[in-house]
């Protein structure tokens, strides 16, 4: 079975307890540095303010997610993260190839304020074929270019 992107939303997330519990592992794993709240604070707060998250979906199980908000203009990503028995198989990859064709198909940018792309992260974008555009605040995270 593949890895499909399953979005997240409030509605979505209260409906779904294996989402809530997927959710919750996934950002478990996170480093605390990269978390502004604890774990459940940051995934409740985040679907509060009417945003959501990107989901790698596996096995009927979410084992990675990305927080997204969409400005009508783009979709600033953070939060990127991926469960540590999962990491290292190409599931991060296959999120963001997955999270850059939806973006593509609602005519959104994806963007990524400074603060949040680490320089591990701007490398893994760069070597997934990503380009950063880096602008005064953001990045803005250019699609690969994929021959014919």
């Amino acid at each position: 079975m593949p890895v499909t992107l399953h979005p997240v939303d409030r509605a979505a997330w209260e409906a779904d307890a294996q989402a809530q519990l997927d959710l919750a592992r996934i950002y478990a794993d996170a480093p605390s540095e990269r978390l502004p709240a604890p774990v459940d604070a940051f995934i409740h707060g985040h679907l509060a303010d009417g945003h959501r998250f990107l989901c790698a979906r596996f096995n009927d199980r979410l084992i990675g997610a990305v927080a997204q908000r969409d400005d009508g203009e783009a979709w600033w990503l953070s939060h990127f993260c991926i469960r540590k028995p999962t990491r290292r198989r190409g599931v991060g990859t296959r999120l963001l190839t997955l999270v850059g064709q939806a973006a593509q198909a609602e005519e959104r940018a994806l963007r990524a304020e400074l603060g949040q792309l680490r320089l591990a992260d701007q490398v893994l974008l760069v070597r997934l074929g990503f380009r950063l555009e880096q602008h005064e605040s953001f990045h803005e995270l250019l699609m690969p270019e994929r021959s014919q």
